[in-house]
């Protein structure tokens, strides 16, 4: 960050964390009571200003609601021991969040404005970090489009948002996980490593079907022949496989997760051997049913190290080993959430403490 930014802060009257009950906190339902904004026009960035959480008034007209200019990220800050808020990776999320911009034709926001904007505001909503374990604030920096315009080209001014919500985990369980061979959630040459709303919306539909069948999440594959294993919805997957770490190597239709970044490095500190390739559906089946592949989760900011329990394919149902022998994944997921959390000494420089 090159320089200070001088941010408008305007609070709340009366706070809500007085009504609300940090025992129950489903995803992203329960917003603190501020939010960060910051305007892009004529070229510039302007007025970054925390205010208080509501309503954003808008044209209806504007690209984001029309032609999908809209990314965003998801990012966590803890609550350390010492009492102290941290931010895990923000540097990341802040590069991958440009690169989104710059795939949507959109104006790239200054690294001051979206690290400082985010420290702003939680430091304003200090007390809304939550302090049970498993839990955190998560951190939802967004960007749209402004211009109340219908005609079919980039915007020339955007809204930068940071809100925030207190959480506990995102899934509760071993997820059962079917295999889609029908619907496509990226293409090649596509947006499918891009944070964008339009990513969400097409894989909606495929998860509804699936949720009927009694499914948890998807298993999406290549557009082009259905053979190959890309990412989950929500998150990026990962396979034990003869006791290495094997995970679909990040391409334009695969997101470059931080935790799946996170985790490679944290494997292979830990002497585990790790392939990034592509990884077929017909390997994964095989592997499960002769023995081979031990362990299988899903991957990202809000679900963390989510366990698979059960895949479906074909019509038939695949069920891999108990979670608790997953020495592997069980491994990783407790030395990440040491170090998340300030149990564990920091040696790859993730946490950004803040307050």
């Amino acid at each position: 960050m090159t320089e200070t930014i001088d941010i408008k802060v305007t609070k709340v009257e009366q706070t809500r964390l007085t009504v609300t009950d940090f025992s129950e906190l489903p995803f992203g339902k329960v917003f603190t009571d501020h939010m960060f904004l910051c305007d892009y026009e004529d070229g510039v960035w302007k007025n970054p200003r925390v205010v208080p959480y509501g309503p954003i008034p808008m044209s209806p007209a504007i690209s984001a609601l029309h032609y999908g200019q809209a990314i965003f990220e998801g990012i966590k800050a803890y609550r350390l021991p010492d009492g102290k808020i941290s931010i895990f990776r923000a540097d990341k999320n802040f590069l991958r969040f440009n690169k989104s911009a710059s795939r949507m034709a959109m104006a790239e926001v200054p690294e001051e404005i979206f690290m400082q904007g985010m420290a702003a505001l939680i430091n304003v909503d200090e007390k809304w970090v939550p302090n049970q374990e498993d839990y955190a604030l998560y951190i939802r920096p967004v960007m749209y489009a402004t211009d109340p315009y219908l005609g079919v080209r980039p915007s020339d001014s955007y809204t930068f948002a940071i809100l925030t919500t207190p959480t506990g985990k995102y899934y509760n369980k071993a997820l059962r996980v079917k295999v889609e061979t029908e619907f496509t959630r990226a293409d090649d040459g596509g947006v499918g490593y891009a944070k964008t709303a339009g990513n969400y919306a097409r894989s909606l539909y495929p998860f509804e079907v699936a949720r009927k069948e009694g499914f948890d999440q998807l298993i999406w594959t290549d557009a082009q022949t259905h053979e190959f294993i890309e990412e989950a919805g929500t998150a990026n997957l990962m396979f034990v496989i003869d006791g290495k770490l094997v995970t679909p190597a990040v391409r334009t239709t695969v997101l470059d997760g931080v935790t799946r970044d996170t985790i490679i490095q944290l494997a292979k500190a830990d002497g585990v051997e790790v392939e990034e390739r592509r990884l077929s559906v017909k390997e994964i089946i095989e592997g499960i049913e002769n023995g081979k592949l031990t362990e299988a989760f899903a991957a990202g900011t809000a679900a963390t190290v989510t366990h698979i329990g059960e895949i479906g394919y074909e019509g038939k149902t695949y069920t891999l080993t108990d979670v608790a022998s997953r020495n592997i994944s069980n491994g990783i997921a407790k030395k990440l959430n040491d170090i998340k959390y300030g149990l564990a000494p920091d040696t790859f420089g993730w946490n950004w403490v803040i307050s």
